[in-house]
C-alpha cells in the first residue's frame, strides 16, 4: 500500500491560494498516512486566473512583469510566462481584468483591451513562436479594438480621426487601417484558451450575456449590441471577414473576435490544452489515485473546468478521483456523473468565511489526510 502512486492536480483556490500551494498542502496531509508513497504534483489551470503561474511552475518557465495599461488607461503591473521552445503564456486578466476596475456603466463604456495588446507585444519581443492566451475574467466590451490598436491597427471615425477608447468608440467606427500592424504577428501562432463559444452579437453575444456583470445596464444592452453589430459590419466591409456569428467571437467582450480577425488566432479548450502541455496523462495512467479540486465546485465546473477535465482523463485509465474543494453546491450529481468519485470540502469545523480564507493551509492539509484515508478504507478487502 505504501508504494501506490498518487497524482495531485488542482486548480488554484481563487483569492486564497495558488495551485502549487494547494498541491503542497495536500501532499503534507497525505504524508501523515503514507510517508513514502510516490506523489506527482501538477500545477494546472483552465485558461483563466492562475494559468501563467501553473504553466510556469509545471514547465520550468520564467515569470516576467511589465507595466501596461489597465482597462481605463492607468498603469498596472502585469505578469506573463516565458516557457521553453519559444512559448509565451499570457492572461488577459493581468491587464484588462474585472478585478482591476469598479464595475459601473461609465467604466463599462470606456474599458479597453489596450493592455492585452501590450502583453502580446511583450511576447513578440521575447521572440515567441507560439502564444497561449487565457481570456477569462475580462472587464472589457470593446470588441478587442484596444488590443488591436496596441498592435498597430488604426480605427477611424467618419472624419478620419481615432475613435474613442472602449465600447463607446465602436458606435463611431467608419474605417479600419491595418497597414501598420506589427509584422511579427504573421510568424507566431496564437492559441486562445477558452471554452466560450458565444458569437459576437445577438441574444447570446458578448453584450447580452456578459455585459451586465461588467456594469452595462440591462436596459442598454440592445443599444450596445447594435454598436457591436456596427463594429462587425465595418470589419466585414474593410477586412472581408464575417465575424458577427463566429463561435468564440463573443469571448471576453469581443476580444475573441479581434484575435481571430487581426491575429489569426485559434480557440482551443483551456483545460484540455493545459493538461496536454504539462503531459499529465502518462502519470495518471501509472497512478493508483488522482486528487483534483478547485475553490468552488458548481455546475459551471462541468464546463471546461479543472476537476472534470482531470476526472475525464482519469476515467480513461479507470482511476479513482477525489475532488478537494473549498465549497460545493447542494446538488453536484452531474459532477459525480462526469467521473468524480468523492467530493471533499475542506471545511472541517464551523468557521466564518474570513477564517476559511486565512486558515486554508490547515484546512487543506487535513483534507489531504482525509482524502487518502477514505481511499485506503475502500482498499480493504
Amino acid at each position: 500500500m505504501e508504494e501506490q502512486r498518487i497524482v495531485i492536480a488542482v486548480d488554484s483556490f481563487k483569492g486564497s491560494a495558488s495551485s502549487k500551494d494547494i498541491s503542497m498542502w495536500l501532499e503534507k496531509g497525505i504524508r501523515r498516512v503514507l510517508p513514502h508513497s510516490p506523489i506527482d504534483k501538477f500545477s494546472v489551470a483552465d485558461g483563466g486566473e492562475g494559468t501563467v503561474e501553473a504553466l510556469v511552475d509545471a514547465l520550468a518557465g520564467k515569470r516576467k512583469r511589465i507595466t501596461v495599461q489597465n482597462p481605463l488607461g492607468n498603469p498596472v503591473k502585469a505578469q506573463y510566462g516565458v516557457l521553453p521552445n519559444q512559448i509565451v503564456v499570457l492572461e488577459m486578466a493581468e491587464a484588462s481584468g474585472i478585478t482591476l476596475i469598479e464595475q459601473n456603466a461609465e467604466n463599462a463604456l470606456n474599458a479597453s483591451t489596450y493592455g492585452v495588446g501590450e502583453l502580446l507585444l511583450a511576447a513578440l519581443d521575447e521572440g515567441a513562436k507560439e502564444i497561449y492566451l487565457g481570456i477569462g475574467g475580462s472587464a472589457t466590451s470593446d470588441g478587442g479594438a484596444g488590443m488591436a490598436k496596441a498592435l498597430g491597427v488604426s480605427f477611424y471615425d467618419d472624419q478620419g480621426k481615432d475613435i474613442p477608447r472602449g465600447l463607446a468608440g465602436l458606435a463611431k467606427l467608419a474605417s479600419i487601417d491595418i497597414s501598420k500592424i506589427d509584422p511579427r504577428l504573421k510568424d507566431v501562432k496564437i492559441n486562445i484558451l477558452s471554452d466560450v463559444t458565444n458569437p459576437l452579437v445577438g441574444e447570446k453575444g458578448a453584450i447580452a450575456i456578459y455585459g451586465p456583470q461588467k456594469g452595462i445596464p440591462i436596459d442598454q444592452t440592445k443599444t450596445y449590441d447594435q454598436w457591436m453589430k456596427h463594429y462587425a459590419s465595418v470589419i466585414k466591409k474593410e477586412m472581408q471577414i464575417d465575424i458577427a456569428d463566429a463561435p468564440g467571437a463573443g469571448a471576453a467582450g469581443g476580444l475573441g473576435a479581434a484575435l481571430q480577425v487581426f491575429c489569426q488566432a485559434k480557440t482551443c479548450n483551456g483545460i484540455e490544452t493545459i493538461l496536454d502541455l504539462v503531459e499529465i496523462e502518462k502519470k495518471i495512467a501509472q497512478a493508483a489515485l488522482v486528487i483534483t479540486g478547485e475553490g468552488k465546485l458548481d455546475q459551471q465546473s462541468l464546463n471546461g473546468k479543472v476537476p472534470v477535465g482531470i476526472a475525464e482523463l482519469a476515467k480513461k485509465h479507470d482511476k479513482p478521483v477525489i475532488a478537494v474543494v473549498g465549497s460545493r453546491e447542494k446538488e453536484v450529481s452531474a459532477a459525480y456523473a462526469a467521473g468524480i468519485d468523492l467530493i471533499l470540502p475542506i471545511i472541517h469545523r464551523p468557521m466564518s468565511l474570513q477564517e476559511a480564507m486565512t486558515q486554508v493551509e490547515e484546512n487543506v492539509v487535513i483534507a489531504g489526510e482525509t482524502a487518502i484515508r477514505a481511499y485506503l478504507l475502500n482498499q480493504r478487502k
